[in-house]
């Protein structure tokens, strides 16, 4: 059975068909500069990082003294792993194969 977001209508189609388009990573800095804030890429990409925490069993306390995520953003990215439609799961572990388990 496929997955259907409740997200999901044409501008947001079009939108995952843009990052899709993008070819190496000069060019998802270069769009993700110009459609987002440095704040929110700076989100983003602490989200995922509390994500890789939170899957290597860290404690809140250790994500939050290297991330300085607050610990409500702990708990929902915590909320979306564990009730989530499994898009950190599926990033993590490609990230795993790409970079090894030891990364």
């Amino acid at each position: 059975m496929a997955y259907q977001s409740r997200l999901q209508n044409g501008e947001t189609d079009k939108l995952f068909e843009a990052v899709l388009s993008l070819h190496d990573r000069e060019e998802c800095y270069r769009f993700f500069e110009d459609i987002c804030t440095i704040h929110e890429i700076q989100s983003l990409a602490q989200r995922l990082m509390v994500a890789r925490m939170l899957k290597q069993q860290c404690t809140y306390h250790e994500i939050v003294a290297k991330t300085s995520a607050s610990t409500a953003t702990i708990s929902r990215v915590k909320r979306a792993l564990d009730y989530g439609a499994d898009g950190y799961k599926l990033i993590l572990d490609r990230l795993e194969k790409m970079e090894g388990p030891d990364a």
